[in-house]
């Protein structure tokens, strides 16, 4: 059983029934993902795909799909093959990622990228997707086709946001952009992360339930405000978690010249001479940091309290998504889906891994 401090002090929170839901709708979207992998080609392609799915995860894209479904009364079981194509483009995004930042450590192994090179990883990627798109394709016949093809349009809205946000986030490092404000990051984090993380599922799972009604948009807030709260204990994780409950390499944003909220706010309140020195840092490639740099940033941001200052926006944004998920399900009945959604804003600020 998970429990931590809440944020006042006022007590514990039990995380375990999140926990127990992601683990049990992980498993069955696990299984039907592995067993749509084809088996007996060439190796270094759909071997690999399994590599990130099989890795210790969350499955939170997943879980909110189904969790969302059959909390408004629909079959899980229709909306696996979504959950599953949520998941593989998930899979696809982190794969592509590591292979632009050069990152070395994926869920607690070393990245596609770093042990097999890029050219295989972005082959692996590409065959990521496709079997994304398969099951998407799938949906003709459990879902029909007018429910299938609403379902393969939000598919198609959520990867071109997703894309356009690592675009910005992208573009930020290139252009060593060093005057950027929360509203800056808000907008980005909204695009690259809330949409596939949390947005998509939640409208899917809708879809599914309910039909393509224009009501299945009402869940685009609740899942802003979650994938925010999201991203930003993700970020502070990089910076202050243990490697062995993150999996992913400690100071990795740094290395890569990520903008965080965090690094945001030390620029805003640094003194000139640090903030000179911070420009410096930023402006150089991955392979021209020194660990030096990075250990004296990392303690930059600590030291000077803007880790505590975004937790507690992480924490405000937790609070704001819980209100939302209250109105956006308020007609529905009682039962643990619901609870987990309620429930889930603060299990994402206050999760370790």
């Amino acid at each position: 059983m998970t429990q931590v401090i809440d944020a006042a002090g006022e007590g514990l929170r039990d995380h375990s029934s999140v926990e127990s839901l992601l683990a049990e709708f992980r498993e069955l979207t696990l299984e039907r993902l592995i067993a749509g992998i084809p088996t007996g080609t060439p190796s270094g392609l759909y071997d690999l795909v399994r590599s990130y799915p099989s890795r210790p995860s969350k499955g939170l894209r997943a879980a909110l799909c189904l969790a969302t479904c059959a909390a408004l009364g629909g079959d899980v079981t229709k909306a696996l093959n979504s959950a599953v194509a949520i998941e593989l483009a998930h899979n696809a995004f982190l794969i592509m990622d590591d292979v632009q930042d050069g990152s070395e450590l994926r869920r607690g192994a070393a990245t596609l990228p770093a042990e097999y090179g890029t050219g295989v990883a972005v082959n692996v990627g590409n065959a990521t997707n496709l079997l994304a798109l398969q099951h998407l394709m799938a949906n003709r016949w459990t879902l029909g086709p007018s429910l299938a093809w609403a379902v393969l349009q939000d598919s198609f809205e959520m990867m071109r946001h997703s894309l356009e946000g690592q675009a910005i986030e992208v573009g930020w490092i290139r252009d060593n952009a060093c005057d950027l404000v929360d509203d800056d990051y808000y907008r980005m984090c909204m695009k690259k992360s809330s949409w596939y993380t949390c947005i998509h599922p939640c409208r899917v799972g809708a879809l599914i339930a309910e039909g393509p009604r224009e009501t299945y948009t009402r869940f685009d807030r609740y899942g802003c405000y979650l994938g925010a709260a999201f991203q930003i204990q993700d970020d502070l994780l990089n910076l202050t978690g243990r490697l062995d409950r993150y999996g992913k390499e400690i100071t990795g944003d740094l290395w890569e010249g990520k903008r965080t909220l965090v690094l945001i706010e030390y620029m805003r309140i640094c003194p000139p001479n640090e903030r000179t020195r911070m420009e410096l840092f930023l402006g150089k490639s991955r392979k021209e940091r020194t660990l030096r740099e990075v250990r004296w940033v990392r303690d930059c941001l600590i030291e000077s309290g803007c880790v505590d200052t975004v937790r507690e926006r992480a924490r405000r944004l937790a609070e704001e998504a819980r209100a939302e998920a209250v109105q956006a399900f308020s007609d529905a009945g009682e039962s643990r889906e619901k609870r987990f959604l309620l429930e889930l804003p603060f299990y994402m600020v206050e999760r370790d891994t």
